[in-house]
């Protein structure tokens, strides 16, 4: 093209990790926009989400991507699955560790990402999150360990929270993405469409509202999205839960709990969303729907392969019985 800007610098990055590790609070930060919901529970990332990053000569696609466990049935597997497809995918990968966590040298599973990481040959970063939380002095040894562990590009401490570091670690990404077109024009922001974000936001109430296993035996889907020119936009969602037990604890007593979710959620569509929204929540039981390989196609998960796009270089274009409770 003979307008293409010459130096411009454009690439896919994955963030990896184990639970709870920051991943999605980081891309948050570097993006300057709530895209991944984000409580204090491990396993609150499922799918794998992108986060496009634009500047004057450059573009930045981020991969926030569920955390590497070790899967105890299928839907485990699956975000397993997309984590390490992720990886395949970017031309750079940012491996994120916690620098709290007490057994970081010692863990087997680190071993196991980075075998995987080295399998993969892309240039790999480790970022070292939550450093506003331990002595300066104790990160040395870290930065130590890793460095004989694995050969790694760089070394970044941070602190996604704090946003400590995170120019700096922009700045390095930008030093090793390759030169190219952009993949997506300027304005946008993530490929995935607006009910998809619905359905993570309610997700995300119930992660902060309920204890236990709870929250991990939830999952939502959203049957219905209509906007309105006038009036408010109707959203109808449904939170499936593995068992009938679960049921009344979720809607809670007279249906208060889930009244809660719902209102709380939906103050955060419509500041999402830009405009006033009706939301319809409804409760249903899907037997162990985290073991049913059928039911998790049906969720969305798992379902074909993800495929990376071809660079942008053209006109812009946008590419039971059941309980209920109104917001």
């Amino acid at each position: 093209m003979g307008d293409e800007k010459k130096n411009f610098r454009a690439g896919y990055v994955a963030i990896i990790g184990e639970p709870n590790a920051g991943k999605s609070t980081l891309m948050n930060a570097l993006l300057e926009q709530k895209l991944s919901i984000v409580t204090p529970k491990p396993q609150t990332t499922r799918r794998r989400l992108l986060g496009i990053l634009n500047g004057e000569d450059y573009q930045i696609v981020f991969l926030d991507t569920p955390g590497i466990l070790k899967p105890k049935y299928a839907l485990h597997e699956t975000m397993v699955d997309d984590a390490y497809s992720a990886m395949e995918d970017a031309d750079l990968i940012l491996y994120m560790i916690e620098a709290t966590d007490p057994k970081l040298q010692q863990d087997p599973k680190t071993n196991l990402v980075l075998r995987r990481l080295k399998s993969t040959g892309k240039p790999s970063f480790l970022v070292i999150n939550k450093i506003d939380r331990i002595p300066k002095e104790q990160v040395l040894p870290i930065i130590d360990h890793y460095s004989r562990a694995f050969d790694f590009k760089e070394l970044i401490p941070i602190s996604a929270l704090r946003g400590d570091n995170l120019e700096d670690l922009k700045q390095t990404l930008l030093r090793y993405l390759p030169e190219g077109r952009p993949y997506f024009p300027p304005d946008e922001l993530t490929d995935r469409p607006e009910r998809f974000f619905v359905g993570e936001i309610v997700r995300e109430k119930v992660f902060e509202q309920y204890r236990d296993e709870i929250p991990y035996a939830t999952e939502v889907m959203v049957l219905e999205f209509k906007e309105r020119e006038k009036g408010r936009d109707f959203i109808s969602a449904e939170i499936i839960v593995e068992r009938e037990s679960q049921k009344p604890i979720l809607i809670g007593k007279s249906g208060l709990a889930l009244k809660s979710v719902g209102e709380r959620a939906r103050k955060e569509i419509e500041a999402f969303l830009g405009r006033p929204v009706y939301l319809e929540l409804r409760v249903k039981v899907r037997e162990n729907w985290r073991k049913d390989e059928r039911i998790l196609r049906r969720l969305g998960y798992g379902v074909g392969l993800w495929e990376r796009p071809r660079r942008f270089c053209g006109p812009f274009g946008r590419h039971a019985k059941s309980w209920s409770v109104h917001c």
